[in-house]
């Protein structure tokens, strides 16, 4: 049997990974980078910054400075296409890899969480 989960549990489920991520040791993502780190983690290869930056809707400039603090991190890598040496790939690390695992065990724990919350009265009506 299948739990649907309302909108409002979605962004309560939001909440409560954010918040967790934040108090946890270690630096902070900010959404732009987590958006690229999720994008290049769940999402089939090869990535460029090209297409990341295409399927972001956002400028290369921006990809490259999220690119630079993943790299920072170890959470991904850059490395110029041997095919086209213009194009630069985007590669995962096994220290991003763990990131995406501890991720989804936040995620998983703030949906245990409130599915378990009743809803307010206010939005119970």
């Amino acid at each position: 049997m299948s739990t649907q989960i309302n909108p409002d549990q979605l962004v309560g489920i939001l909440r409560d990974t954010t918040v967790a991520l934040v108090r946890r040791d270690g630096p902070d993502l900010s959404a732009r980078q987590l958006g690229v780190f999720l994008t290049v983690y769940l999402g089939p290869g090869p990535h460029t910054v090209r297409g990341l930056a295409q399927d972001l809707n956002v400028s290369k400039p921006a990809i490259t400075r999220a690119l630079d603090r993943l790299g920072e991190l170890d959470l991904a890598r850059r490395k110029v296409d041997p095919m086209d040496r213009r194009s630069v790939l985007v590669q995962r690390t096994l220290k991003g890899a763990f990131f995406l695992r501890d991720l989804r065990q936040t995620m998983a724990e703030a949906e245990g969480i409130v599915l378990d919350m009743p809803l307010p009265e206010t939005l119970a009506a």
